[in-house]
Formats: C-alpha cells, structure tokens, sequence
C-alpha cells in the first residue's frame, strides 16, 4: 500500500504564492516520476508538471516560467512552488507518483486564487 499525503492549498490573491507538498509513504522501493496534476468542475484532469527520478523536469505550457517542480528522494516527497498566480490556477491539484508499472493519487488540495 501506497499514501499520498498533499499539503499546502489554501487561498491567495491574484499575483501570490503557494508551495504545495506532497508526501508518499508505505510500500516504496523506489519512486519513479512524481507529478502533480489539477482538475476543475469545467476541466478534465490536466498535467502541471512531472519531475523523474533523474530530476528532469516537463511543465504544462501554461505554468512554465511560473511553476517549479522539485523532490526529495530521501523524504519522498514532491514540491510545487507556485509563483505569480493567475485565477485561471484555481484548482483541485492531486500528486500522483509511479512506482514501477503502478500509479498512485493523492486525494487532492483546494487553490483558490480570488481578490
């Protein structure tokens, strides 16, 4: 069995900031990709950004320049740092993680980014 555990939604203004975590815990070996994903009642469930293992990195169009994605390897956990929120962000975000052939979702945080 495989936990994920997000942390760190909340509500800010337009132009502010948010970091997001997300820690995996129980039966790891080794964590493969770790991404984190957003969904809205309007939208399917979209890709943010990815990070592998090897520590490269792929962002959706929309939050590149803004967004930065990062791990900890020996605390398995995933990072998103949110810069510069537009309202557009608002968002269920969920972390996902691949552990072998298997994938794994967290149960989501709520941002909000509403004046």
């Amino acid at each position: 069995q495989v936990r994920l555990v997000e942390s760190g939604g909340g509500l800010v203004q337009p132009g502010g900031s948010l970091r997001l975590s997300c820690a995996a815990s129980g039966s790891i070996f080794r964590i493969d990709a770790m991404a984190w994903y957003r969904q809205t009642p309007e939208k399917e469930r979209e890709l943010v950004a990815v990070i592998r293992r090897g520590g490269t990195t792929t962002y959706q169009y929309s939050v590149k320049g803004r967004f930065t994605i990062s791990r900890d390897n020996a605390w398995n956990t995933v990072y998103l740092e949110m810069n510069s929120l537009k309202s557009e962000d608002t968002a269920v975000y969920y972390c996902n993680v691949q552990i072998e052939s298997r994938y794994y979702w967290g149960r989501g945080t709520q941002v909000t980014v509403s004046s």
